[in-house]
């Protein structure tokens, strides 16, 4: 198993390093160019988070030993030439009252043969006992058999996944990470399928001490089960980084930053509209008109006496000194000034259809 990995890394550990170091540099640039404020989890991500839990939690539990099959081998302590005679009274005197089962009875004489006890070390008990066309002739109608029970997982883990990162789900911030969580599926799927096909399943031959046995088929639940919680784990942790804005932070499309410059364009126009608005009342009514125009003679005058203060005139004169220039910032207050003004007029133009006077 270990030398099936080892092989599977080298052959496409060397494809996948260079374009995960591209995507993690471009992550970090795009993080330190678009940078946003970090923000709660939203309730549709934490819908996705419950669902990626529930599956790691479900695929932790399955390598529970409780929920695995039982091996008879490891139950009696006996080697893979003990008689079958022997092997299955240990295994009777081992379950005390409960005894053989009828499952025993149908895997007694299909475990006649060592070739058919490799087999049941590498593709569990439930093949060995339930395939009808199964012979330890031609091994590889054990894997057929076994394909569908191996896949099934997976395709239930699939199913999780989409689920999680669907947009009923999570609405906008998981789609980004869809594909990632379907081609990570389909990898675990597809390791697993190299596993066993390419494993070695006449390796326990050489093996004289029973504790020195490999277990395949036990071995490959643990793998699967720890594997599918790390990928849901690791997913998770990527959705919740994306989500608050911690990390992968991904810019506005052009289309999102038009609609929201729109947007402050409109509220900006109607706050300028009700500024109208109140400005052409207070121009219509005698007695706002007349408070108005004595707050500005009052304001005038104390920008006035400030102005003829000491230290206002020498910081004056210290900027007349320097390289502030005035009469550039002079320019421009009065361009904005006029610019208000005409803003002003052409609100209430469109308000009442009249200049006011003034």
């Amino acid at each position: 198993m270990w030398t099936s990995l080892k092989t599977l890394l080298f052959t496409v550990g060397p494809l996948l390093v260079p374009k995960l170091i591209t995507w993690y540099r471009t992550q970090k640039v795009t993080a330190l160019t678009a940078p946003a404020p970090k923000q709660p989890v939203p309730r549709p991500v934490i819908s996705s988070l419950n669902i990626l839990f529930i599956s790691a939690l479900l695929a932790l539990v399955s390598t529970l030993p409780y929920f695995s099959p039982e091996n008879i081998f490891t139950t009696t302590s006996s080697r893979l030439q003990t008689p079958n005679d022997v092997l299955f009274t240990r295994l009777a005197l081992a379950r005390g009252e409960h005894g053989l089962t009828e499952n025993d009875s149908t895997l007694r004489p299909k475990l006649a043969s060592l070739d058919s006890r490799l087999l049941y070390f590498t593709y569990g008990p439930e093949v060995v006992t339930n395939c009808g066309f199964c012979v330890s002739d031609e091994p590889m109608t054990y894997f057929y058999y076994a394909l569908p029970s191996i896949m099934l997982p997976h395709i239930l883990h699939t199913f999780a996944l989409g689920l999680a990162t669907s947009s009923a789900i999570s609405r906008i911030y998981a789609n980004r990470w869809r594909s990632v969580a379907a081609w990570t599926a389909i990898a675990l799927a597809f390791i697993e399928f190299y596993l066993f096909q390419s494993y070695d399943w006449k390796a326990n031959a050489r093996v004289h001490r029973p504790e020195e046995y490999v277990h395949f088929f036990w071995r490959m639940r643990l793998f699967r089960g720890v594997a599918i919680a790390l990928a849901d784990a690791c997913l998770a942790v990527l959705l919740w980084l994306s989500s608050t804005n911690r990390m992968f932070v991904k810019p506005p499309s052009s289309a999102e930053r038009m609609e929201t410059a729109m947007r402050v364009l409109e509220n900006a126009r109607g706050k300028l509209s009700a500024v109208g608005i109140v400005r052409n009342a207070i121009v219509r009514d005698e007695g706002l008109r007349g408070k108005t125009e004595a707050y500005w003679r009052r304001e005038g005058q104390i920008t006035g006496e400030i102005m003829d203060e000491r230290e206002v005139v020498e910081g004056v004169r210290n900027a007349l000194s320097g390289r502030i220039k005035v009469a550039s910032l002079e320019e421009e207050a009065r361009k904005y000034a006029d610019g208000i003004t005409v803003w002003e007029q052409v609100t209430q133009v469109r308000q009442n259809g009249a200049v006011p006077s003034g």
